[in-house]
């Protein structure tokens, strides 16, 4: 999810201080005019949430916070600093969110079911976003950012999304237990403890086992600075939006109104034929909770990008790189929606917000990483 791919060739030249200066300004005052166009139509907690989304694609862009790429620096270099950085993340939203939870049930935390599917999908996807160079926020903020590998990846990512919730219905038949919700297993205090100390245990093995003479990936403050700012802003999704923060339900819907506006009818699928979907496929594309913040993530990437002069990288790889990069993505799409999230909403929402099925989607996708980090190599996507 880092800037492997774009830093083959760098970024374009910078614009004279004057028109950069008036260029970042224009697109603060779009981003302010975002708001008010999305509370005038949609109402004010979807204006607050194109804010809570453009604060997450700036603290994504900003800080350079890499879930993929945190992974497979630590499985390449064991440098931990990706992922003590994403443990930091999911701690600040679980302390936030987990009482939050526990105090008003009518708040939804990130359960999905203990699924055949959810083994298939999230191995699927960890082997796919490293020969993709992004998961789903990644693909976000980098396609924000305009990197053309990412651009490229995000219509298949919708595609596969897409096709993967149309026959969820279909491999959840072949076998599912019910999700489990740790805090009604052991309540909030005990949820945290569990939790806090399962992740601070990971911590100490990584560090314990880091090489200390590898390259930084990561210097400086900024990751971490990103890394609280993510749970902080994870943690208001859930207080706005009433669900915690998620990516790819959204990017299915795009790919459901997209077909259904070539007059295809999905009333009869099994997924899209649901009273609850219907619903949103005749709604606008900003009443979705999940949809708002994905596009406000795409505006916060590139607001940040301005300020940082890293926009529109050019970026130099063989033809095949390319062709496996948009089959990652579409794989991304496909396979998220059979594990019930990505990074984000499986792996960092699940964990903080006590769901079992998020530990077991990280233990699966960090499986599929081992394989994916190979194959880009062979692939010639990266190192």
């Amino acid at each position: 999810m880092g800037a492997t791919q774009a830093d083959l060739a760098g970024s374009l030249n910078p614009a004279p201080a004057g028109l950069a200066w008036s260029a970042r300004s224009l697109l603060v005052l779009l981003a302010l005019l975002g708001f008010a166009a999305t509370t005038w139509l949609v109402g004010w907690r979807q204006g607050l949430l194109w804010c809570v989304g453009v604060g997450l694609g700036v603290a994504l862009a900003a800080g350079s916070f890499g879930f993929t790429t945190g992974w497979r620096v630590w499985i390449t270099h064991r440098d931990p600093t990706g992922l003590l950085a994403q443990f930091l993340a999911i701690a600040v939203c679980m302390v936030l969110s987990v009482p939050l939870l526990a105090a008003h049930p009518e708040l939804q935390g990130a359960d999905g079911p203990l699924s055949w599917s959810l083994l298939i999908g999230s191995f699927v996807f960890g082997a796919s976003m490293q020969i993709a160079d992004g998961c789903g926020s990644g693909t976000l903020y980098k396609a924000g950012l305009g990197n053309p590998v990412s651009l490229a990846v995000l219509p298949a990512f919708v595609a596969g999304s897409f096709a993967g919730s149309a026959q969820l219905p279909a491999w959840l038949s072949l076998g599912a237990l019910p999700p489990v919700s740790l805090l009604h297993v052991f309540g909030a205090g005990g949820t945290l403890l569990v939790q806090l100390g399962a992740l601070a245990l990971l911590g100490a093995v990584l560090w314990r086992k880091r090489r200390a003479d590898t390259p930084r990936r990561w210097k400086g403050s900024a990751v971490w600075v990103a890394a609280v700012a993510l749970g902080v802003l994870g943690a208001l999704n859930l207080v706005i939006a009433g669900q915690p923060w998620g990516i790819v339900y959204g990017l299915g819907l795009w790919g459901a109104k997209i077909v259904q506006a070539f007059g295809v009818d999905l009333s009869h699928n099994a997924f899209y034929g649901l009273p609850v979907q219907q619903a949103q496929l005749h709604a606008s594309v900003l009443a979705d909770n999940t949809s708002i913040t994905d596009i406000a993530m795409l505006f916060g990437a590139l607001l940040a990008g301005a300020r940082s002069g890293k926009l529109c990288p050019t970026v130099r790889l063989p033809r095949r790189a390319w062709v496996a990069s948009v089959v990652a993505g579409l794989l991304m799409g496909y396979s998220s929606r059979l594990a019930f999230g990505c990074n984000v909403g499986a792996y960092f929402s699940g964990i903080a917000t006590g769901s079992l099925h998020g530990w077991i989607w990280f233990a699966c996708a960090f499986a599929g990483s081992l394989l994916g980090v190979r194959l880009r190599k062979r692939l010639g996507v990266g190192a």
